[in-house]
């Protein structure tokens, strides 16, 4: 974890022509450095971000695709995501085991694909003009965050944003939406957000875990045998493509499409 932060920084702190051409917002590309947003041309606010993203599924495929400076980029993030990798699917069986579902529930098509983004957030002059992030929660099933020492994170509890005070050794794990799909909302997905500072300079490691762009979703059927289900049946591109168009919307409502509606009597 240590040297996965120190290469991440040391990636950022590169002078702008060794990374040049990494910059693009073309969604196509498996391994991109940009700023603010990938909508970044038709958004109204920019935010105070670069972010570095790239594939890490599977790994040794996407590894040639990783940024070769600095040098020892590819052999430290490597390692950290073959163990945050194992992390990832130890939470996933324990949650199954904490909602009653069987242990391997997840393994079959809710992690088949995997991401790292790194977002750096410079010192910024005036805070009061922007975000590091604005208000979302993540699209996908659960994700690892691994921060430094500089606090930033924000998290919706009771309406009021409360900071998430960076800890040694840890990670920050998000419920995400689809979390909330499949545990028919008795896990709900962590809305969040990012502010800046004028001092210091913040970055941060998310690895998401990700379904397949066919998986199917929808509550899990040990799930609703007492409770009816929350939301229906939909793929995860499908949900994807909403999520795009919507995104600048209150976080829940990107599950709206998704929900059956109460019957009014």
């Amino acid at each position: 974890m240590e040297d996965a932060m120190k290469v991440f920084k040391e990636f950022f702190e590169l002078p702008f022509e060794k990374k040049s051409h990494l910059y693009t917002h073309d969604e196509n590309v498996k391994c991109k450095l940009y700023t603010s947003s990938y909508n970044y041309e038709n958004e109204e606010i920019h935010y105070w971000r670069d972010c570095l993203i790239h594939d890490c599924a599977p790994l040794k495929e996407s590894f040639d695709l990783w940024p070769r400076n600095p040098p020892r980029y590819r052999e430290v993030v490597g390692e950290y995501l073959s163990q945050v990798g194992k992390l990832g699917s130890r939470i996933l069986d324990l949650i199954s085991e904490g909602l009653g579902l069987e242990s391997d529930f997840f393994a079959h098509g809710y992690n088949e694909d995997f991401f790292l983004t790194v977002n750096h957030y410079p010192p910024c002059p005036d805070p009061s003009f922007t975000l590091g992030l604005p208000k979302h929660c993540d699209p996908n099933v659960i994700t690892l965050l691994l921060q430094d020492i500089v606090p930033g994170l924000q998290v919706r509890v009771d309406n009021e944003w409360q900071l998430v005070q960076p800890r040694p050794n840890a990670f920050v794990v998000n419920i995400a939406h689809q979390m909330q799909v499949i545990s028919n909302g008795k896990l709900k997905g962590a809305e969040h957000r990012v502010v800046t500072n004028t001092e210091k300079s913040r970055t941060t490691a998310s690895y998401f875990v990700v379904p397949s762009k066919d998986c199917i979703l929808e509550p899990a059927k040990a799930l609703t045998q007492n409770d009816p289900p929350l939301y229906k049946q939909f793929r995860y591109a499908e949900f994807m493509e909403t999520y795009k168009a919507l995104s600048t919307q209150e976080p829940e409502n990107l599950l709206e499409p998704y929900k059956f509606k109460k019957e009014v009597i």
